[in-house]
């Protein structure tokens, strides 16, 4: 009985196709994939290389030989070798095994993505028609995007947009499409890709329910469709993207939202005093490994988990998020190869001038960037490389 085959997409996702099935599309890319019997391939495979073996055997025959096939029948049967020396003829066993296709190479690892080293996922959503609707989160992703392509050299078409502007449906920063995107950046990760996670929008915290948080709070997305879908907590967002990062590969993330600080749940907090001195602080329970698959992570969150980010248009002039400007500003002005340190002291700076401009006072707005890291490191000796 036919069974289901397992076929890849050139995305690098896999597809059960059904028996019999000409073609499948991907879900995620529409990419058609033409299928073909695997009887039909192995046939082909066969007539091309008993072609090749008998047009060698022509071209290595002697002349003599060459002129006794075109002598008339009569001469054929007197040339004819006796028969004790048939059993110099190949036994039936080793012309098969000499006409039998190769077998095919073994995948010892995931294919590579063919979007290339650097990839970029970036949402912004703005929660339009709602009371809580947000001013920017849209205008920070295209600032982000052209950050990215401009400055850090990622290929345009290796950056996947979610946003309320987008024309696309797969492309709206629902709950669904935030996580198909989330996986499509970490699939096929190998050693030496760059991976970057953006979100400016809403972020939350809820009741936690597996008692691997210290202060029992989970954080959480907000994507645009949470009152009927949910939010994404950090429990997902930890076992999507940072889980999966193999030795050599590296995943920054700068998450613009309230109740951000360890969204990612990665294990180390780095504490930073105004004098610029820090401390690596451990999260979560022994009992839960939030850790990578050797590779790194790294995220830069708008504010503690008790804290609300803000929004102001003393930066540009336009309503943007404090955190996604600082963060682009401090390595267009930190100069070639910043540290991450260097980094953080810029962008915590920038924001505590912005605020002192405002002309109002609002406690939630003497929130700073905070940095989490799936590993410790001396921030002040290692380079910030995207």
């Amino acid at each position: 009985m036919s069974s289901q085959r397992e076929v890849r997409c050139r995305c690098g996702r896999w597809m059960w196709a059904q028996p019999g099935a000409g073609a499948i599309q991907c879900s995620t890319c529409h990419t058609v994939t033409q299928l073909h019997s695997l009887v039909d391939v192995l046939r082909g495979a066969h007539r091309m290389i008993y072609g090749l073996q008998q047009l060698r055997r022509q071209q290595q025959q002697p002349p003599q030989m060459m002129m006794a096939q075109r002598s008339p029948p009569q001469m054929m049967v007197a040339q004819r070798s006796p028969p004790q020396m048939m059993v110099q003829r190949s036994p039936p066993q080793m012309m098969m095994a000499q006409l039998s296709p190769p077998p095919p190479p073994r995948l010892l690892e995931a294919l590579p993505s063919p979007f290339g080293k650097k990839r970029a996922v970036l949402c912004g959503v703005n929660y339009r028609g709602k009371s809580y609707s947000l001013k920017g989160c849209i205008s920070d992703a295209k600032s982000m995007r052209s950050f990215l392509v401009q400055q850090m050299g990622f290929p345009i078409e290796s950056i996947l947009m979610l946003t309320e502007d987008e024309t696309c449906p797969k492309k709206i920063p629902t709950k669904r499409n935030m996580r198909k995107a989330m996986k499509w950046l970490v699939e096929g990760n190998r050693a030496r890709d760059s991976l970057f996670f953006h979100y400016s929008g809403h972020g939350a915290q809820q009741k936690d329910y597996d008692g691997d948080e210290i202060d029992g709070q989970d954080e959480a997305l907000i994507p645009l469709d949470h009152e009927t879908e949910g939010k994404i907590i950090d429990d997902e967002i930890n076992e999507i993207l940072v889980r999966p990062l193999v030795h050599g590969a590296k995943l920054h993330a700068v998450v613009d939202a309230c109740n951000s600080g360890t969204v990612f749940d990665l294990s180390f907090v780095c504490r930073m005093e105004r004098n610029g001195s820090y401390d690596w602080e451990h999260q979560g329970s022994g009992r839960f490994y939030k850790g990578t698959d050797g590779g790194g992570a790294f995220c830069f969150s708008a504010c503690d988990d008790d804290e609300a980010s803000g929004y102001t248009p003393v930066f540009t002039g336009k309503n943007a998020g404090a955190m996604t400007y600082s963060f682009i500003n401090a390595v267009k002005t930190a100069g070639p190869a910043p540290t991450y340190g260097q980094l953080l002291n810029l962008m915590c700076s920038s924001i505590r001038e912005a605020q002192s401009r405002l002309t109002y006072t609002d406690s939630d707005e003497s929130s700073e960037p905070l940095l989490t890291s799936s590993e410790k490191f001396d921030i002040y000796k290692t380079k910030f490389v995207l």
